[in-house]
């Protein structure tokens, strides 16, 4: 994995790289963020559903989330991508329930039900510490727009302890304004979905017909702050963004379309993972969602790639593209 010969505008190395929210915790700026961050959850307008709940008292939105985060598991995730996954796992935190509600949610049971353990902000800290410990490279929060708050109030604790690994955003990209401006000079690697480019379609599959306009706003935002994503000399990820797109069968059209938004509108150097692991699950079934009710085909996934370098992006994930399918 080791890289020989890096790229140079892609590469910082492991002696140059220092977290980004070191900064902001030495300056005291860490704390106040949290501290702020807290205050709003009062009237909660964190995630684009601008809810307004007040979750200290109880009260709950979409999310259906109180004060405190709620956690389904943490562990060293050795499934990710190469450069977060590395020898050792990326350790993540899944927090419950999100701000979407897409009817094909391969993690339906932690999303949308009722799952999880209320975790107050040292436990979540010491979540953070262990991972570390057990020699993660990085901290993946996953499903974390709702749980903003809660991250940085942990966050201070945890790296008041020790923590000093790569903060990667694990997210829907269906990320709001508020969110994101807290998140400045803390998160390293923002690792966003980007699912679905037409509003109709966003309305049918994610319950959101403001999906497309909020994840393209969120990723130049992202993108604003972090750049793209460079890697170490054993090609770990340090700080960038690399997107997630999840082909869909039968919408390749939606592929196309958000290739050319990231290469043109973006960057040509956006690094991206084309996913083929679609599958119904969540709400499909044999009785809704018909049109979706079946697995990517080989010839699909290869037209979703095509598209891809088409638009212009170069960048891909080097272990989707090696396990990629033979059969049609």
């Amino acid at each position: 994995m080791r890289l020989r010969s890096p790229f140079r505008p892609f590469f910082i190395s492991k002696s140059e790289f220092e977290p980004a929210y070191l900064a902001l915790y030495r300056s005291g700026e860490l704390e106040q963020r949290a501290q702020q961050a807290i205050q709003w959850l009062e009237q909660c307008t964190l995630c684009p559903r601008g809810c307004e709940a007040d979750r200290p008292a109880g009260k709950t939105g979409v999310c259906q989330s109180e004060r405190y985060a709620r956690v389904s598991s943490f562990f060293p995730h050795l499934g990710e991508e190469d450069c977060l996954r590395g020898w050792e796992g990326s350790g993540t935190i899944f927090f419950t329930s999100c701000g979407l509600r897409c009817v094909f949610c391969q993690n339906y049971d932690i999303s949308q039900e009722e799952a999880g353990t209320e975790v107050r902000p040292r436990q979540l800290a010491m979540m953070m510490l262990e991972l570390q410990i057990a020699g993660c490279h990085n901290i993946n929060l996953v499903t974390p727009g709702h749980m903003v708050p809660q991250i940085l109030e942990a966050l201070v604790i945890a790296v008041g302890q020790g923590l000093r690994l790569p903060l990667v955003y694990n997210t829907s990209g269906y990320d709001g304004p508020d969110s994101l401006r807290l998140l400045d000079g803390v998160v390293d690697i923002y690792l966003p979905d980007f699912k679905i480019w037409d509003a109709d379609l966003a309305r049918r599959y994610l319950r959101a017909a403001d999906y497309p306009e909020v994840a393209r706003q969120a990723i130049r935002e992202m993108h604003r702050q972090v750049g793209d994503l460079k890697r170490d000399e054993d090609g770990l990820a340090k700080r960038g963004v690399l997107v997630r797109h999840l082909v869909m069968p039968g919408l390749i059209q939606e592929t196309a379309a958000i290739m050319q938004f990231l290469a043109r509108e973006i960057s040509p150097n956006m690094y991206v993972n084309v996913m083929q692991q679609y599958y119904p699950a969540g709400k499909v079934d044999t009785s809704h969602f018909l049109e979706i009710n079946r697995r990517l085909t080989g010839n699909e996934y290869q037209e979703a790639l095509k598209v891809t370098r088409d638009a212009g992006v170069w960048r891909l994930d080097e272990r989707q593209l090696s396990q990629q399918w033979v059969w049609d």
